[in-house]
């Protein structure tokens, strides 16, 4: 059995640089005395080396590693390589310039892996969970053309585009799921813990109550009775929808084209399956990558199985001659405009171009979509939790109104 790689621990350093001027920062290294030996060969002589504590009380360090980590790590190295820093010192600075250990372990990895003779794309394919096929194809693309930091560049900036467009589609998805959750905890709330007081006043009234107080008052004890499995139930039925769609592609899929119809949200979704076929396609394309395989990444990226089959149409349209516009077409998913764009890119030969124009344009109207149902949610909620709990009120009340004009 191969021995496991020794976990590399972070140092705190203070020093002169060759110029004989103070300097400090953070090293990684086995030891002590290999981070000394490290920072001698950077042409640092150390004063004070310590391992940096780890204990937070709330430790980020350890958290997973998330895709807009990978953007911003495409985009750190993209900026070291432009600014004519090595490869693998522009790995070393950027591991230590990070705060998670699970980023840092990793960039080191990668380095470890580039110094050891690997190409830096064969290194990124070790970490299929961060770095997908389209990634490492691109990078590679960049090593064989001699251009890797422009092509680091192009997968950053596309990466941020991603990343930003799903923060929009989670943005849409999470607020009107906020506003129900709210209005049923209010209501809840008052149901267990309120009702029972007032019920308690109305007993000594020795009067009928109106019914709409009657109404809320069984709503009141069937909530107190219950509660607790309704609970249970909604996070089995949650947990189990989760399950199913991650196990079930079938049940994912029907989950996709279900969420397309929805009001308002279906029409988001659709045009950022647009945008994300756009720019995965401009990006792969400007690479030089054919444009088969490109749109086998475009289809990947799509984030929805609707899209994902028209892209793969297209693609086979594409390999029996078609052009790319016309295979567009008669998808019947994608709109004119989109189709229009296509074809003026491919009979000017600025393809990629014009599909980064697409891209921006839907990115956009996403954005857009977006604040307008955060306006149009804002006076919803009040109108909701106005309803909910306006009308408890009401209903707690009304009998003592009703003594009071009797009196």
């Amino acid at each position: 059995m191969a021995n496991k790689e020794k976990k590399q621990l972070q140092f705190l350093w203070e020093g002169k640089d060759k110029s004989g001027n103070n300097s400090k920062g953070r090293i990684c290294a086995d030891s002590i005395s290999k981070a000394k030996t490290a920072l001698r060969q950077q042409g640092i002589t150390p004063k004070k080396v310590h391992r940096e504590s780890s204990f937070t009380l709330f430790d980020k360090k350890k958290a997973a590693v998330k895709p807009v980590d990978i953007a911003f790590f495409t985009r750190q190295m993209s900026t070291m390589m432009k600014a004519g820093v090595p490869l693998l010192q522009g790995l070393e600075i950027v591991a230590n310039g990070v705060e998670k250990d699970k980023l840092r372990e990793m960039i080191l990895g990668i380095r470890n892996d580039v110094n050891g003779g690997s190409d830096f794309s064969q290194a990124l394919s070790k970490y299929p969970d961060y770095f997908d096929a389209l990634f490492c194809n691109l990078v590679q693309a960049g090593e064989h053309s001699g251009a890797l930091e422009t092509m680091l560049d192009r997968i950053a900036t596309y990466k941020e585009k991603l990343e930003s467009l799903k923060a929009k589609i989670k943005k849409a998805m999470t607020y009107p799921a906020a506003v129900l959750v709210v209005g049923i905890l209010v209501s809840a709330i008052l149901l267990v813990k309120v009702v029972p007081q007032f019920e308690t006043i109305f007993k000594g009234f020795g009067a009928d109550l109106p019914a709409f107080t009657r109404l809320v008052v069984q709503l009141s004890e069937f909530a107190q009775d219950w509660w607790l499995i309704g609970l249970a139930a909604s996070i089995g039925a949650g947990l189990a929808f989760a399950k199913a769609k991650k196990r079930s592609q079938k049940f994912a899929d029907s989950v996709d084209r279900t969420m397309l119809k929805v009001p308002v949200i279906g029409s988001i979704l659709h045009q950022a399956s647009i945008a994300r076929f756009a720019r995965t396609l401009a990006t792969t394309f400007a690479a030089g990558v054919p444009l088969v395989d490109a749109l086998d990444s475009a289809a990947g990226a799509s984030g929805n199985v609707v899209y994902r089959n028209a892209i793969l149409q297209i693609k086979n349209g594409v390999s029996t001659g078609q052009s790319l516009q016309s295979a567009t077409v008669i998808t019947g998913v994608f709109p004119n405009m989109a189709t229009q764009m296509i074809a003026i890119g491919e009979e000017a030969g600025s393809l990629d171009m014009m599909l980064s124009k697409i891209a921006d344009f839907y990115e956009e109207a996403v954005d857009n979509a977006v604040d307008n149902l955060s306006d149009l949610l804002e006076p919803l909620i009040m109108v909701v939790l106005g309803v909910l709990v306006g009308g408890l009120v009401i209903a707690m009340y009304l009998p003592i109104f009703q003594l009071g004009s009797a009196v």
